[in-house]
């Protein structure tokens, strides 16, 4: 393909008088590829992939350079020029080649058409990109990220990801905008939902295996699209907790709490990231040097693209940090960011501040080098249409496979919080169950926000899944009792009415009368947590609180059922329930998965990735904090830190959830006391299932630095280990600890290990209390 793209190319710049140097140009392509495999995993070496992008290059006009950092929205149909002027405006430009990429154009029929347009029409046929919001799946719904983040398996989180490629790729998506590797601490934050909690060890290692499942080996594979890390960077250290708010934020904690999961995905390859929205210490993001250019491209030498966020580049007009559209755009590009998400500032501006001297060519040059490497690696000039197959769409997409798939991760990612006198797992042959609360019969809310193609009331909701899992002898009785008391809310607009009706729990209290146990699924519905849904308030709504108040006046036997996008506050409620099971919203499969857990099908393996709050005054909350110079009262004074009026530690823990089988830890045991530069020290466990059912446990590392030359976490998660044992069965899981183990962005401004004392802990939470010590030595 790319030989008849260039001799195309050649015949319309012959034809059209521009001989001499451009024709020369296209010849000397032409013969450069004629050699050229066409096997796409042998030739796509860094040389070869440079070479094609300096060639194209060299032959396009200023006006076709900023043409390819333009990324429109897709929001006109495809059978003809649409009828409102902007519509028709993006439309004529296309055929220009002044569009470099779509967003939301979902389709065969819609991707193969806007392609087709620029491949016949613009002068340099330069194929588009196409991207979409691909977050946890594309029509086959997976777990929310930070529910999947509860899993703790890298191998389940690939997977999910690789079908969700599979899927999108075959609706004609090259480009992800995801994974999302915001590390956030503060669960006021909707969009907590969309990443992987709060440690940023975890985090890098989810935002690798989402990486991974996107991107394959090999991006010009059908089945592979390009990935985007993002918010670059602090998006969710919000003040407040609330979207897009300014970030003020320090130095040493941006480095060693924010930028690794951004580095992880520059390590494992990803092909462009995303800036936020946010502001850093007075400097919007998308005009934020020190970020973009120095650290990001530079110090870790990453040769991908930056795509803004949508309009961010216009809005540092709102941001007061520059006066219109050109200026934002003359500060966009030279910090470093790559392309405009329908910010419209790129090409309002760029042309002209170019023929103004205001900026140099190069500038853009640099960015359009960025944006044409990915479209080459991704193959597109080879074949533009390679995404473009009706067949697969037809037959790759919701399958038998990825539903089973669907629900496996789900039930890996349910989290049991608590679980006195064995009150789980449910015996299949009770004699009646009752099943309340709206969220048990809702088909949508599983599906949860940021859900791609969904359709909507498509997930298998708790009430079904429980019948799917029970004996046919059993009785189900189901209440609504109320609504949740939040309106109606869509994923854009929102229709805010009173919901205050309690009306229906006097039948959720006679059929809690009439049952052995009580099923309630209390929470959040999809669209309470996500983009633009901060709140101030995480506890259950007024109506669940009453209905719980009164359905556990009648049956104290309640098993919780959460559904919920963020951590909640439900102190009281678990304070007096036998049993908590944490199922955030679990995509297509979820009745199914969580009726596994709750009848013993599956054991529950998953851990917390986020501390739930006692209260929503102690946010942020996060395990890793600093010891500060009063941690405690051990003479009984006040002056410390804590509250007067509740407790510094959380409900549930980050790295808790419990099994229904137990594990025992002991012999914590190092092969030395210290290591020096080069060196190591190896830490060893002995785990037993001390229980009657066979278990996967997650088995966690953390270490203290006891001294630095900046102020050090109490704990850090530096490793993990996912083992599964028969009963009565140990298993010796052994951690290597090294210098980069315990570097950090040290007061030198560099990462580094500092010689001195260490504690290390092993242990199945954040709050174990195995530990031993080490130093290490220069």
């Amino acid at each position: 393909m790319i030989h008849s793209y260039l001799r195309s190319l050649s015949r319309r710049l012959k034809k059209s008088g521009k001989d001499g140097f451009l024709f020369f140009i296209g010849i000397v392509m032409f013969n450069s590829m004629n050699s050229f495999s066409q096997n796409t995993t042998d030739v796509r070496t860094n040389e070869i992939i440079e070479n094609k992008v300096d060639s194209v290059l060299s032959l396009m006009t200023i006006k076709e350079k900023v043409g390819q950092l333009v990324l429109y929205n897709h929001s006109w149909g495809v059978t003809g020029p649409p009828s409102d002027v902007g519509g028709r405006e993006k439309y004529e430009k296309l055929k220009e080649g002044e569009v470099g990429a779509i967003l939301n154009a979902t389709s065969v029929e819609t991707t193969k058409e806007l392609q087709r347009m620029v491949m016949t029409e613009s002068r340099l046929k330069i194929p588009l990109l196409f991207g979409y919001d691909v977050i946890h799946g594309f029509k086959t719904i997976f777990p929310i990220p930070l529910g999947e983040s509860a899993s703790w398996d890298l191998d389940a989180i690939t997977k999910s990801a690789s079908i969700a490629a599979k899927e999108a790729t075959s609706s004609g998506i090259n480009w992800a905008f995801g994974p999302m590797v915001d590390i956030s601490r503060d669960a006021r934050w909707g969009r907590v939902m969309e990443g992987a909690g709060e440690d940023p060890f975890l985090g890098s290692k989810i935002a690798v295996a989402r990486i991974k499942g996107f991107q394959g080996n090999d991006l010009s594979k059908h089945n592979t699209l390009a990935a985007c890390a993002k918010h670059f960077a602090a998006y969710g250290f919000a003040e407040g907790g609330r979207d897009y708010n300014t970030v003020s934020i320090g130095e040493y904690e941006l480095h060693n709490t924010v930028l690794p999961p951004f580095k992880a995905a520059v390590d494992a390859g990803v092909a462009t990231m995303m800036s936020s929205f946010n502001e850093i210490d007075g400097i919007p993001a998308t005009a934020h040097k020190e970020l973009q250019r120095d650290i990001l491209k530079n110090t870790w030498n990453w040769d991908g693209f930056i795509v803004s966020d949508w309009a961010s580049i216009a809005e540092m007009v709102f941001h007061g940090y520059v006066k219109d559209k050109v200026q934002a755009a003359e500060r966009a590009i030279i910090a470093g960011n790559d392309m405009d998400m329908e910010g419209r500032a790129y090409e309002a501006g760029l042309e002209q501040l170019v023929k103004d001297q205001k900026i140099d060519e190069k500038l853009i040059d640099q960015a359009v080098k960025r944006v044409l490497r990915v479209k080459f690696k991704l193959g597109l000039f080879d074949d533009p249409y390679k995404y473009s197959n009706e067949e697969r769409e037809k037959n790759s997409i919701y399958t038998k496979e990825h539903l089973e798939a669907s629900r496996d991760a789900a039930r890996k990612s349910i989290v049991l919080l608590k679980n006195d006198a064995n009150t789980l797992p449910l015996k299949k042959n009770i004699k009646s169950i009752a099943v309340i609360g709206s969220l048990a019969d809702d088909k949508d809310s599983p599906i949860g926000s940021w859900r791609g193609l969904a359709t909507p009331n498509s997930a298998v909701s708790l009430l079904e899944g429980v019948k799917n899992a029970v004996d046919k002898s059993v009785k189900i009785n189901y209440a609504k009792g109320v609504e949740l008391g939040v309106g109606k809310r869509e994923f854009i607009r929102e229709l805010k009415v009173n919901r205050d009706d309690l009306t229906g729990i006097p039948e959720a209290v006679q059929v809690a009368k009439e049952s052995e146990i009580v099923l309630l699924a209390i929470g959040e519905e999809a669209f309470q947590s996500g983009e633009a849904r901060s709140q101030v308030d995480i506890e259950l709504t007024k109506p669940q609180k009453e209905l719980f108040k009164a359905v556990y006046a009648v049956n104290k036997n309640i098993i919780v059922v959460l559904m919920n996008g963020r951590p909640l506050a439900i102190t009281n409620i678990a304070e007096k329930v036998p049993a908590i099971v944490e199922t955030w919203h679990l995509g297509s499969e979820s009745g199914n998965a969580i009726a596994d857990v709750l009848f013993g099908d599956y054991n529950p393996s998953g851990k917390l990735p986020v501390s739930f709050p006692r209260h929503v005054g102690q946010l942020p909350l996060y395990y890793n904090a600093k010891n500060t110079g009063r941690p405690s009262n051990p003479d009984g004074m006040v002056f410390w830190s804590h509250y007067t009026d509740e407790k510094n530690d959380p409900l549930f823990p980050f790295g808790h959830g419990l099994s229904y089988t137990t594990f025992e830890y002991k012999n914590l045991v190092l092969s030395k006391s210290s290591f020096s530069k080069g060196g190591n020290i190896k830490a060893s466990v002995t785990i037993t299932n001390t229980g009657e059912r066979k278990g996967r446990e997650i088995v966690q590392l953390y270490i203290r630095d006891l001294v630095g030359s900046i102020t050090r976490p109490v704990k850090e998660l530096k490793g993990f280990e996912l083992i599964e044992l028969d009963p009565g069965k140990s298993e010796t899981v052994t951690f290597t600890i090294d210098e980069k183990t315990i570097h950090f962005y040290t007061a030198n401004k560099k990462w580094e290990a500092e010689p001195g004392d260490f504690k290390i802990f092993v242990g199945g939470s954040s709050e174990t209390k195995l530990e031993s010590n080490f130093s290490f030595k220069k």
